[in-house]
Formats: structure tokens, sequence, C-alpha cells
């Protein structure tokens, strides 16, 4: 029994010694790649912090006038605007009005002539049926 107890102790402190090998060897790998990265120097380090500071505060800038735009569109409606483009509009509107009008009767006109030419096709096959059926009942009757 002390053989197993000793076994235990020594697999108890090479477990121990292997943890406290592998956090040294983990800090001791962690500096040497901290010592490879290329750091900025203090006057890059300046430039590139105004960089992005100025970027942000410009589009911070966009974005509120963009919010003060749609909030003034909100708010009084795009009713003014609206009657602004209608009104400069209204001589070219009718003229557009008048001869889509004429385009429509031509349009319609001609799909009811083509309408017209179906319907007569439908009823001569439903007159060739029906005098078919009829043959075929007489002959049956015989």
């Amino acid at each position: 029994m002390a053989m197993k107890d000793s076994k235990a102790i020594n697999n108890k402190d090479k477990k121990e010694k292997k943890n406290k090998k592998d956090k040294t060897s983990f800090f001791k790998g962690f500096k040497a790649e901290l010592k490879k990265v290329s750091w900025p120097t203090p006057k890059q380090l300046v430039n590139n912090t105004v960089a992005v500071v100025v970027i942000v505060l410009l589009l911070a800038v966009i974005v509120f006038v963009l919010d003060l735009a749609f909030d003034a569109v909100n708010k009084y409606g795009l009713d003014p605007i609206k009657q602004s483009v209608v009104s400069t509009n209204n001589d070219e509107t009718s003229t557009d009005e008048n001869n889509a009008e004429e385009d429509n009767t031509e349009a319609n006109s001609v799909e009811d002539a083509n309408n017209a030419e179906e319907t007569t096709e439908e009823n001569a096959k439903n007159i060739e049926t029906t005098e078919n059926n009829e043959e075929t009942n007489t002959n049956q009757g015989e």
C-alpha cells in the first residue's frame, strides 16, 4: 500500500510541475509574441487617433443633418412640396391625359375586335360539336 500511495503522490507532483511549466511557457510565449508586434510611434498614434475622431464627427454631422431633414418632412408633410410640383406640371399633365385617353380608346377598339373574332370562333366550334353529337345520337337510335 505504501507503494501505491507514493506512486499517487509522485503522479500528483508530476501534474503540478507540468501545470507550472505550462503556465510559465505560456507567459514566456506571450511575452515573445508581444515583442514581435510593430507598435506605432507616439506621433503615429496621435495622427491615427485624430483621423478616427474626425471621421466619426463628420459622419455624426451627416446623420444629424439627414435626421433634421426627415423630421421636417414628417412634421410639415409633403403637401406643400406636392402642390408646388403639381402647379408647375399642371399644363403638361392635362395634355398628357388627353393623349392617354385617345390611346386608350384606340386600344379598346382593337381589343373589342379581337374579342369578337374569338367569340365567333368559339360559337362555330360549339355548333360543330352540337351537330356531331346529334348525328351520333341519331346513328345510335337506328
